[in-house]
């Protein structure tokens, strides 16, 4: 069997595997669905926070189930023939450079993947003496690398002017589009005009949920949904026009944050992807599925080597906590691209968990001067936009407190003399420093840096004896470690410090359409409350003190959103409105003199009197389960009442 069989918990959670069964939280997508696996994710120490989030991430990796519902997984044959099908259009591309390119797009945590992809082949090909022939886009531009700018992945109109800009004058082109909810309106405007021009696109839609789970509301300023382009493509996908790689992963191990799981599986899938194409370039071979599974199973082997390190990982996941809890600063600082999934991870805590910029923060260090494509756009940008050796050092440095926790990131293949020279510097400032490094067999740590750290995470990787491309193996290997580690550590330290309810993100901020109902889900999944009033609860939360109209109600989500965006706590304030019936100013209040915001809301669920508690409802469309039901029935999710004509689908 190709995958890795189902872990087995460290915390007795009901229900394990269900996300698969037909009916489990039938109306949302995967990707927005919970993880059975972390339903106490806010109630685990740092020690079982790792153990869960590693079967998560294990997930990646399954195979498939016959005895559940038959979703494809990344070892399923029909995936990997369609990785093939698209290697053998990218080779059309490699082996004729003259005006073709391979663009990689996204919004967030998609475009910076795009972005670090971009940059490891283009490396690859100078390596091997060719011009660059691959490109990136985000959402935003280049800003949105460094910082979160969810809101400019709402507009479709202005991917498909990035996109126009980028392939001008180009031949052919391979557009890898990705979305990991098959959601973003700034990826499907990309892949419309790419079917518009076939002549020159190949589109090619990467994400995790099936084409019938893609988003389908009209998408503001546009004339389609995500899932009318996606079923579009997958008619194109039958005369090789078009391709949607789209493997299950699971959910997230926070319910819809995609920079976890759907982060790791995009880069595991683009990476084997191009480099299996680029292998067999060089080879002048033809590609096979044998090829395939030995590249993804070096990444299955990274996912135990990495976790091998769980005890330390904790270690650094409590560090991490005890100053967010103390309201100091987590700062990564990292070599090369490791630097770059330092920023990443930091810039996702803002939309995530409702962080301030500084909370949890990267930095890159070393050369960055061939990496972006508008690198003034970054440069001297001001706080927010700080990202490099020059920025750290001027900007954060100085202001350094004995509570702030510093994680080194690096390999004993950078410039170690410059890494102890930066921790000296740090040490002067707090005692929190800590250190992840990657080795080879046979590469020992300087002990004059070695005792600089009171705690290293060092993780010991094989000698590979591959041609010029399998290095990059090795490269890519560390960098998904790195993402993994760096990921809990964020992650498991936000638990820590309360930003969690079960393992439901209850102070997201709401930068775009996509978080937007996302809030709306939490508020129904905790509340029991039909969308209608859960939506008119957010909404007051949001335009507080100014009373509802119906000018607001129905004005442009955007309009919604644009203000919610520059206020903090929304989610939570508009949560306990609903569990209290109580005024913003009330709710507000009380979170502001809570121990933390899980035990603001707790309390709220808990307040005598209250018969609703978190449930397990579905919580999108019109469909609610039905009230009278539940008193009853056990599987309650299996009867649905219409919240707009009160009929009941079981019992009418």
């Amino acid at each position: 069997m190709r995958g890795t069989k189902k872990y087995r918990h460290v915390i007795e959670t009901p229900d394990s595997g269900k996300w698969e069964l037909a009916g489990y939280e039938a109306t949302l997508p995967i990707s927005e669905k919970s993880n059975p696996i972390t339903r106490e994710l806010d109630k685990a120490d740092p020690v079982q926070i790792v153990q869960l989030l590693k079967e998560c991430d294990a997930e990646i990796f399954q195979e498939e189930d016959e005895a559940l519902l038959n979703y494809t997984r990344l070892y399923s044959e029909s995936v990997l023939k369609t990785m093939i099908d698209i290697i053998n259009k990218v080779q059309e591309v490699l082996k004729d450079p003259d005006n073709t390119l391979i663009v990689l797009s996204g919004g967030g945590t998609s475009g910076r993947l795009a972005f670090l992809i971009a940059v490891s082949f283009n490396k690859l090909l100078k390596g091997l003496g060719q011009l660059p022939r691959y490109t990136y886009i985000i959402a935003g531009g280049d800003r949105s690398l460094v910082m979160s700018q969810e809101g400019l992945e709402d507009c479709a109109l202005l991917g498909i002017e990035e996109l126009s800009k980028v392939c001008e004058g180009k031949k052919k082109v391979v557009f890898i589009g990705i979305s990991c909810g098959f959601s973003a309106p700034f990826v499907a405007g990309q892949l419309d005009f790419c079917m518009n021009n076939l002549d020159i696109f190949l589109p090619v839609l990467v994400g995790f949920n099936p084409v019938s789970m893609a988003r389908n509301d009209k998408i503001e300023g546009w004339h389609s949904t995500f899932r009318q382009v996606a079923e579009r493509m997958q008619k194109l996908q039958e005369s090789h026009k078009a391709f949607i790689l789209n493997p299950a992963v699971g959910p997230e191990g926070i319910s819809g944050s995609s920079r976890m799981k759907g982060g790791s599986a995009t880069k595991i899938l683009l990476e084997t992807l191009l480099l299996a194409a680029h292998k067999t370039v060089s080879k002048d071979t033809d590609i096979s599925e044998k090829c395939l599974l030995e590249i993804l199973r070096t990444y299955e082997r990274a996912h135990k080597v990495t976790y091998a390190q769980s005890k330390k990982i904790a270690a650094l996941v409590k560090q991490a906590g005890t100053s967010l809890q103390k309201k100091a600063c987590v700062y990564m600082v990292g070599w090369h691209t490791l630097g770059i999934i330092a920023i990443m991870d930091g810039a996702e805590c803002i939309p995530t968990f409702g962080a301030d910029y500084n909370d949890v923060r990267g930095f890159l260090i070393g050369d960055y001067s061939e990496m972006f494509n508008k690198e003034a756009d970054l440069i001297a940008q001001g706080p927010q936009v700080a990202f490099s050796q020059e920025d750290f050092v001027k900007m954060i440095l100085p202001s350094l407190t004995e509570l702030d926790t510093v994680l080194f990131l690096f390999t004993l293949d950078d410039d170690l003399a410059e890494v102890e020279k930066l921790v000296v510097q740090v040490k002067e400032k707090t005692s929190n420093v800590q250190a992840l490094s990657h080795a080879t067999v046979g590469q020992y740590l300087p002990a004059s840096l070695k005792k600089l750290f009171p705690s290293i995470m060092s993780i010991m990787w094989p000698i590979l004896f591959l041609e010029y491309e399998g290095n990059f193996i090795q490269k890519f290997q560390r960098e998904l470690s790195t993402k993994w580690i760096l990921n809990t550590v964020s992650t498991g330290a936000h638990v820590l410090k309360g930003k969690i309810l079960h393992n439901y993100m209850v102070d997201l901020r709401i930068s775009n359409s996509k978080l937007f109902w996302r809030a709306v889900s939490i508020l129904q999944r905790l509340t029991g409350h039909s969308q209608a009033r859960c939506l008119e609860g957010l909404l007051q939360t949001i335009y507080d003190p100014e009373v509802l109209s119906d000018d607001i109600r129905n004005a442009e989500q955007s309009k919604h959103i644009a203000i919610a965006t520059e206020k903090n706590k929304v989610v939570p304030t508009a949560l306990l409105c609903l569990l209290r019936n109580c005024s913003v100013q009330e709710a507000q209040l009380r979170l502001d003199t809570s121990p933390s915001l899980r035990a603001a809301i707790e309390s709220a669920l808990n307040a005598p009197g209250r018969k609703r508690g978190a449930d397990k409802s579905d919580p999108t469309d019109t469909l609610q389960a039905c009230w009278c039901q539940r008193k009853n029935n056990p599987e309650y999710y299996e009867s649905m009442f219409c919240v707009v004509c009160l009929w009941c689908v079981s019992c009418g």
